[in-house]
């Protein structure tokens, strides 16, 4: 994450209108915990973008969103892996906690604007969901999504309709945010 600060302090010092921090996947929970510590040293960042990320250290459990990914990456995205690979991550039980690792469930207050963009058919989507409830709670600005008949990383697939459509998405509400 300290790479992304010091690129996010490099930006901004040459950018007149803010910047916004973006991420997919693991990307997504990187920019958003970049984004707490951003705030943390008092240089917020205009906006954030979030991509079908996760952003708990457990995995909420979601049946609806489980029956739409039963056909796919049944394994890879299962609710057991994804929260081993979160420990692998944090590097300890203990780690698991901090906030800049796993955003979820922690103090969103001030957050930046949102942009949210969740797959339709992710396991991740279940946090994704959350944590745009979280950050309503918390009083930020989140304009969410969920691309219908999508999965995670589609924004790896140019070719893809829902490739388009999130690239505009992003493309107007960064205008606006």
């Amino acid at each position: 994450m300290e790479d992304i600060l010091t690129a996010f302090r490099s930006v901004s010092g040459q950018s007149v209108g803010g910047v916004v921090l973006g991420g997919a996947s693991a990307g997504a929970c990187l920019a958003s915990a970049a984004a707490l510590r951003a705030l943390d040293i008092d240089l917020p960042p205009r906006g954030v973008v979030l991509a079908y990320g996760f952003f708990h250290s457990s995995h909420p459990r979601a049946r609806e969103i489980r029956r739409r990914v039963l056909d796919h990456r049944r394994l890879t995205h299962s609710r057991w892996l994804l929260n081993t690979l979160n420990r692998n991550y944090a590097g300890s039980r203990v780690a698991l906690t901090d906030r800049y690792a796993f955003p979820g469930g922690h103090d969103l207050h001030g957050f930046p604007p949102t942009l949210m963009i969740n797959a339709d058919s992710d396991a991740m989507r279940a946090s994704g969901d959350q944590f745009a409830t979280e950050l309503l709670s918390a009083g930020a600005d989140v304009e969410q999504h969920t691309l219908s008949g999508t999965r995670h990383a589609f924004l790896n697939r140019p070719r893809l309709d829902a490739f388009t459509t999130a690239i505009d998405l992003m493309a107007s509400w960064s205008v606006t945010c």
